[in-house]
């Protein structure tokens, strides 16, 4: 059965489209974006100015996403494969590639300022990661324009410091004798990458903040909670917003660090705990040196001795 044929058949079927994402995939494109698989066109370009807007709009994230994105190359380069980082619209605002490979991946529409949407070039890796908020992977004949069918991608979304779908990073091949398993590990290798760009660029938006792993989770996870000096949490990643069901509005009202972190034993705030504990982080800092803890705090020697007394805390010189 014909590339297309196989298409249409899948499409026309609701049964078969709830199988797989794929099929699902392949129902939006033919029904949803009226899109033909065999299409010959190449991906619309956007003119300089559009792709400037682009990469603008994605500066932090392209200076956290910089050393990931090299390394990245480093490993997969030499399979044959470019690097590409998009924008939430699927199009690639930055990418690595040999010199002796960018005839043929700029043929292939592979570059920067390309239109990868689901909506313009129908199932692919960037487009449909995208439309999925998932990394995936599309191999071959699982693209749906015909003309794509000699690519295989393997694409993980990112996600800003505010939990937002913004980009994603895409390797992608033209190589006719790249297998499933080898795309399996370079899929492996791009998921790590986008979670990688993701700590960055959240560890770079809260500079100030203490960044602290989310209960139950691994640090491959990326699940990272920011926490300020009040020990209210100010920022959360995509992950551990999934992971402990914080949400915008959480943030934005003020949400304790202990009430994530330490569930249970989340209670009515104690005053005097608190004040134990900045005494307690005070003389920390300053290694017992009570004069000088009393002048990070404010007060005066003999207040803070007074303090120290009445919290029960040891003397210090």
């Amino acid at each position: 059965m014909r590339h297309a044929d196989r298409i249409n058949a899948v499409a026309s079927n609701p049964s078969e489209c709830g199988r797989s994402a794929l099929f699902a995939s392949w129902a939006r494109s033919l029904t949803r974006y009226k899109l033909d698989p065999l299409d010959q066109r190449p991906p619309r370009m956007l003119s300089a100015g559009e792709l400037g807007v682009s990469r603008d709009r994605l500066a932090p994230l392209l200076v956290a996403a910089e050393g990931t994105l090299d390394r990245l190359f480093q490993t997969v380069g030499g399979s044959g494969s470019c690097v590409l980082f998009t924008d939430g619209q699927g199009v690639p605002v930055d990418r690595r590639g040999a010199c002796g490979d960018d005839r043929i991946f700029r043929a292939w529409g592979l570059w920067t300022g390309a239109v990868w949407s689901e909506e313009s070039e129908g199932t692919n890796g960037i487009g449909t990661a995208l439309a999925e908020d998932r990394p995936l992977t599309i191999h071959r004949d699982q693209h749906f324009y015909t003309r794509n069918i000699g690519l295989s991608c393997a694409v993980a979304p990112v996600h800003d410091h505010c939990g937002r779908l913004v980009a994603a990073i895409d390797v992608s091949t033209c190589r006719n004798d790249v297998t499933d398993a080898c795309v399996r590990l370079i899929a492996s290798a791009v998921a790590d990458a986008a979670r990688r760009v993701e700590a960055r660029h959240f560890r770079n938006a809260f500079p100030g903040a203490r960044i602290v792993l989310a209960p139950d989770a691994d640090w491959a996870s990326g699940a990272l909670l920011a926490i300020g000096n009040d020990d209210l949490i100010v920022g959360a990643t995509h992950a551990s917003r999934l992971a402990c069901g914080i949400t915008q509005t959480m943030l934005a009202r003020g949400l304790p660090a202990q009430s994530i972190l330490s569930p249970c034993c989340d209670s009515v705030e104690d005053l005097d705990g608190a004040e134990r504990g900045v005494l307690q982080r005070a003389l920390a800092r300053t290694g017992g040196n009570v004069s000088a803890a009393a002048r990070a705090l404010g007060v005066s020697r003999a207040t803070l001795h007074r303090k120290i007394r009445r919290a029960g805390l040891s003397r210090h010189a």
